[in-house]
């Protein structure tokens, strides 16, 4: 008996050309003078004198019988492996594994497939989620649910107008001076920073875990596939129901 997966890695190619060949036969029956056909003889009213013709012939080209016999090739052949298919991925299971450990048994083949592309979306949306700026150290906060930097101190600043004297005042000349601004500290900004982001510690660790499911499902996958299947019969009871036997 085939294993499920010899018969998954035809079912699509026999899909295209069971198509394929049935579209051509269907164009070939809409042309009705490839049906037809036909023999003519000429006798002229005065057998002795009068012009001879000769006999005029055009060939049947397609018989209907010879469309219905390809097309019921290639259908039978189609519909027994997509119910072959369906029957084994009845009966196609395995269990999901990682590192030794079952996390989810006897999972259809069905759900596997559905569940493989499932979890390449969940490792994007990992992938893609926010972390918080490596340059601060960062802590969980339990009051609030967050990440909380360390406390930051810094200085606040005011600018304050200042002259300068460039040149002493003499009895020939005024002083001469300069106004400029210099930033005087005030006060002090004390600042703590928090973020809604994950850790990259726990990014990165549900990033391993969900590529470890990755690979077990994918083993999981093929596990089940190679389930012996046996041969089903679709298209010789429907299409002799159809077409008589």
């Amino acid at each position: 008996m085939p294993k499920l997966n010899q018969i998954n890695a035809v079912v699509s190619a026999r899909k295209n050309e069971a198509e394929k060949a049935v579209t051509e036969l269907h164009k070939v029956s809409q042309k009705e003078q490839l049906f037809v056909g036909r023999e003519r003889m000429y006798r002229p009213l005065d057998e002795l004198n009068g012009q001879k013709l000769p006999p005029e012939s055009q060939r049947v080209q397609q018989r209907v019988d010879d469309l219905i016999r390809q097309a019921r090739e290639k259908w039978t052949e189609l519909w027994n492996l997509v119910l072959t298919q369906d029957t084994g991925n009845q009966s196609a299971r395995a269990d999901i594994v990682v590192d030794g450990k079952v996390v989810l048994a006897n999972v259809p083949v069905t759900s596997l497939l559905f569940l493989d592309k499932q979890v390449n979306d969940l490792e994007t949306f990992v992938s893609k989620l926010p972390t918080p700026d490596p340059a601060e150290e960062w802590n969980h906060d339990p009051s609030t649910g967050l990440l909380r930097s360390k406390v930051s101190e810094s200085l606040r600043t005011s600018k304050e107008p200042t002259v300068i004297v460039k040149y002493a005042a003499t009895k020939e000349h005024p002083a001469q001076t300069e106004l400029f601004t210099k930033d005087v500290p005030v006060g002090t900004w004390t600042q703590i920073l928090y973020s809604g982001s994950i850790s990259a510690d726990r990014k990165n660790a549900i990033l391993a875990r969900v590529r470890k499911l990755q690979d077990a499902i994918k083993a999981a996958k093929e596990q089940a596939n190679l389930l012996e299947v046996e041969r089903q019969k679709a298209g010789e009871p429907l299409l002799d129901f159809v077409f008589g036997g």
